[in-house]
């Protein structure tokens, strides 16, 4: 195969998005000269996979999952890699008439028993009839796969892809296929599993299709010559839709870097976008936390940012701090604050909900935080005494969508009114796994689905405020978690991310508000002084009395994105 890296400037005009399906995409996009390519820890290219090779080798690959006696409209399992197999696989089954949803890797390896349990869950939630794996975790799959009788087929990437062949023609012996339209299910993502179990969703062809045209032609405005690189991971809506599908449809190169390798080595995603003169990537704020944090300057010599038009933030509630941090500690590459692109969205929407304004960066709204705690309200900050939340303007809907705020009783909000955020639009998925049509959770009959956030509109621009499970309700206030875990973090002793905050109800029935805390301390009395730090900042920012929990490293659960 070609190690050549893939071109950034295309011969073929730049269609974006204009398809009716995935595969209609990939047929168009397989004409040109853009491609993905696949990058070590070390940053060197270990594979590049221009979209004309991609087309042939999944038309192939889909020839092949034919003959495992599978039924149109199975659903796959796809252990998701970064790597070139299972973008081969993923489209595949499109060609296919198969549904493929992604499983992740595993978090730590040292994990063996809860890795093992997790993909059981997912197969059996997922009622794969096959299940795919690159050779290194195919024991693990084999052993989550033991004693399942839906499945049909569990074997290697390796046994079903041909890397030998990428030919456009399928065997001559294979029956032709008949690849997903667009009223079918394209694939299903599972959510991310922040406030409960992990789901299912269903999305179809024409749900992605009108949210990747959105994407690209409004929320982006990609341009020709514009490159992507993504260290997201597969199984995420925002790496799947956004950073695999997404440069397909508009025919643009992208450079991958594994998840764990960014972890260990964040200047290698950097490095990526200078030297491959990258335009467009995104992360959540703690990818944008960790690079500020992990890199020196003398790391920042070499590098140059000025390609940097789109630095997109999501998935997670955007604390400013963070950015801004990550500006400064940036500003010798030449990096542009104006290019941080805030948004918000979610798997059950496909993807994307509502995007910023292009180039004008990040745009906060300083609000009174007792005010929204006591009375639901967004009052812009009229003392210095006062203590602030900055809220973060994640912009308006995307074309064709709607937001509206409702309260309890599901009547409308005006403008910085706090409430629950409810969507509406073409690209909302058809519902979850396993739930009929009357009892689709958070999917109405008339087509708004609740997305489990809070937020305020304001002027048509969405300002998120937090999730409604992470609301503590205690003696007739409502106080953010998240207010209490940034406090935490902000301690020298704390790392981010590594705090949660909740409610619970002592045996008297009284509300205790607990927050806990990993941290490394081992001696009792930093333990204690920690402790009485957090209570006494807790009781001055907002009059409650917390207890605190100091736990080891790796206590509290992560979502599938850390």
């Amino acid at each position: 195969m070609d190690r050549d890296v893939t071109k950034t400037h295309n011969r073929i005009a730049q269609n974006l998005a204009e398809f009716a399906t995935l595969t209609e995409a990939l047929d168009y996009a397989a004409t040109g000269d853009t491609g993905a390519n696949f990058y070590d820890a070390s940053g060197e290219l270990i594979a590049a996979l221009p979209y004309g090779e991609l087309r042939g080798l999944a038309v192939q690959t889909g020839a092949r999952l034919n003959q495992l006696g599978l039924q149109r409209g199975d659903h796959i399992a796809l252990i998701a890699e970064t790597g070139m197999d299972f973008i081969v696989l993923f489209f595949a089954c499109q060609y296919a008439g198969l549904v493929p949803f992604a499983m992740p890797v595993p978090a730590n390896l040292g994990s063996h028993r809860i890795y093992v349990q997790q993909l059981r869950g997912l197969l059996a939630t997922g009622e794969a009839k096959a299940a795919v794996a690159p050779g290194d975790y195919l024991a693990f799959l084999k052993e989550a796969a033991a004693g399942s009788h839906d499945l049909l087929w569990v074997g290697a990437s390796e046994h079903l892809i041909d890397v030998s062949d990428s030919s456009a023609a399928s065997p001559s012996k294979a029956a032709p296929l008949t690849p997903n339209t667009a009223s079918e299910p394209a694939y299903l993502q599972f959510t991310s599993g922040s406030t409960r179990s992990p789901q299912g969703v269903i999305i179809t062809n024409n749900a992605v299709m009108r949210n990747l045209r959105a994407i690209v032609r409004h929320g982006l405005a990609v341009e020709r010559g514009d490159r992507c690189a993504s260290w997201l991971p597969f199984y995420h809506d925002m790496g799947l839709v956004g950073f695999v599908l997404g440069p397909i449809v508009s025919q643009l190169s992208v450079d991958y870097l594994r998840t764990r390798d960014f972890a260990v080595r964040p200047l290698q995603w950097l490095r990526l976008i200078s030297r491959n003169r990258c335009s467009i990537a995104f992360a959540p704020p703690f990818g944008y936390e960790l690079c500020a944090r992990r890199i020196r300057q003398a790391d920042l010599e070499k590098i140059d940012l000025c390609c940097w038009r789109i630095a997109g933030v999501g998935a997670e509630m955007i604390r400013p701090a963070i950015l801004d941090n990550f500006a400064r500690a940036m500003a010798s590459t030449g990096f542009n604050a104006r290019a941080f692109l805030p948004c918000y969205g979610l798997a059950e929407a496909s993807l994307a909900v509502s995007f910023s304004e292009l180039g004008r960066g990040l745009n906060t709204m300083s609000v009174d935080a007792l005010v929204m705690a006591e009375r639901g309200v967004a009052v812009r900050i009229q003392s210095e005494q006062r203590k602030i939340n900055e809220i973060v303007n994640c912009g308006g809907a995307i074309p064709d969508h709607d937001i509206k705020i409702v309260n309890d009783n599901d009547e409308a909000q005006p403008d910085l009114r706090v409430g629950r955020v409810l969507i509406k639009g073409p690209s909302l998925m058809s519902g979850y796994l396993g739930e009929t049509e009357s009892g689709t959770e958070g999917l109405r009959a008339d087509g708004w689905l609740d997305t489990g956030d809070l937020g305020y509109l304001f002027e048509g621009d969405l300002y998120l405020t937090g999730r409604r499970k992470d609301i503590i309700i205690t003696h007739g206030r409502n106080i953010r978690a998240q207010d209490l875990e940034e406090l935490a973090e902000q301690q020298p002793e704390v790392r981010m991310g590594n705090a949660s905050a909740f409610g619970i109800d002592d045996d008297t029935g009284e509300p205790t508000v607990v927050l806990v805390v990993e941290c490394r301390l081992a001696e009792a009395s930093a333990r204690q002084t920690l402790i009485n730090r957090l209570q006494k900042q807790i009781y001055a920012g907002f009059g409650i009395r917390c207890q605190i929990d100091l736990v080891p490293q790796h206590t509290l659960p992560r979502t599938s994105l850390g």
